[in-house]
């Protein structure tokens, strides 16, 4: 595993983004895990955050992107946060676009915050996690609305590596084969159970052999 995404599951844990317990997901399944993205909440946080989506987005897809799309709510500072770290890590000026819930009707109006979207944009977009697919459901319209942009893949922190909305392959195999982008994440739970796996991580094992337990028997359910 690089160096980078060790450092960011102990990252992840430390900034409490990444829980173990019993959760009850948008989706309706009772999962051991929970990653929620709306843990990051300082600014070192978010500076460390953007980092790793930049370097991720850089060697899955390199420069060859115009714009990084994070779909509301917690797309926004996703989207924000690493279009800045690209800038001082690459020394690439990328332009951060996000939806809005609701249309505003004055001042600029529209549906879009940030960069406008004009024909030919190559787009990346940027979520913190998808397990069902759903919000990509939404997202990929929006885009498409707007201008005749090209969708170069998606980026997300953690695959969960479950069965999307199909039941079939992961959420972002589905994806991936319902709209020809790329999918991709910073790491995968395989990544996490590897790292924290009986394994100290700020002087705590997260992962012993009852929590391992709880894991593979939820995958057993709803592992791809």
């Amino acid at each position: 595993m690089e160096q980078y995404k060790q450092e960011f599951i102990q990252f992840m844990m430390e900034s409490q983004a990444l829980q173990f317990g019993e959760f009850t997901l948008k989706s309706g399944r009772k999962a051991p895990f929970f990653m929620n993205a709306g843990a990051y909440v300082t600014g070192g946080q978010l500076g460390k955050l953007g980092r790793y989506y930049a370097k991720a987005i850089h060697e899955t897809y390199g420069d060859d992107f115009d714009v990084l799309f994070g779909p509301a709510y917690k797309g926004i500072p996703l989207s924000v946060a690493a279009a800045i770290a690209y800038s001082e890590l690459y020394g690439k000026e990328v332009r951060y676009c996000s939806n809005r819930k609701e249309a505003k009707d004055h001042g600029e109006g529209g549906i879009l915050l940030g960069s406008s979207l004009k024909d030919g944009d190559r787009v990346v977009i940027i979520e913190d996690v998808t397990t069902s697919g759903k919000s990509i459901e939404e997202t990929f319209p929006i885009l498409k609305a707007q201008a005749n942009v090209e969708i170069v893949g998606l980026m997300v922190s953690l695959n969960r590596m479950e069965k999307g909305l199909e039941g079939k392959a992961s959420a972002l195999e589905e994806i991936r084969e319902k709209y020809g982008i790329e999918t991709n994440a910073i790491v995968t739970m395989n990544d996490v159970v590897e790292a924290l796996y009986k394994k100290p991580c700020g002087g705590q094992i997260y992962i012993d052999d009852k929590r391992k337990a709880e894991i593979d028997k939820y995958y057993e359910t709803y592992g791809a």
